[in-house]
């Protein structure tokens, strides 16, 4: 029993390394992406970014969002790259596993309500499976082989 009780315990404790090297990798990659594709600011990404947004602005659960997302299209493209970036790396590495956390699931959020609200069913959306894989890390935390996990460890053995 023992033995099982051991093993179910490590398990757990890994059990959420798959989902924050998932959303860490994505992440990393959208943020690179919008940089790498034309650059920032580039005419080519604020062009798409555009036609998706007006294309689904009619059908979007905050139009206001959408609105000021096009009326700011080089901005907000950019403070969305810094940001995936930003979460990325930090989940990548498990520091401010819950804050990085959080702020994706904002952003998440934020697409789901913009873009992809008028899907239908809303499970062939992807960025709400997005914001409740971040709501589960900000509510778990790294996990095991993360920097706050060795930051945790060390307290408590200075304790």
């Amino acid at each position: 029993m023992d033995d099982q009780g051991g093993v179910r315990e490590r398990l757990a404790r890994h059990g959420v390394l798959p989902l924050r090297l998932f959303l860490g990798v994505t992440f990393l990659y959208a943020g690179l992406d919008k940089f790498l594709t034309g650059g920032p600011f580039s005419s080519v990404d604020r062009d798409a970014m555009r036609s998706m947004l007006e294309f689904g602005r009619d059908g979007s659960a905050a139009p206001w969002l959408v609105d000021l997302a096009l009326e700011n299209a080089g901005p907000a493209l950019t403070g969305v790259a810094v940001a995936e970036i930003a979460v990325g790396v930090l989940l990548l590495l498990g520091v401010l596993t819950r804050p990085a956390a959080l702020v994706g699931a904002a952003l998440a959020l934020g697409f789901w309500l913009t873009v992809s609200w008028g899907t239908s069913p809303y499970y062939f959306g992807n960025d709400l499976p997005y914001a409740v894989g971040f709501l589960t890390l900000a509510l778990t935390g790294a996990g095991a082989f993360s920097v706050d996990a060795a930051r945790a460890t060390r307290r408590a053995a200075s304790r």
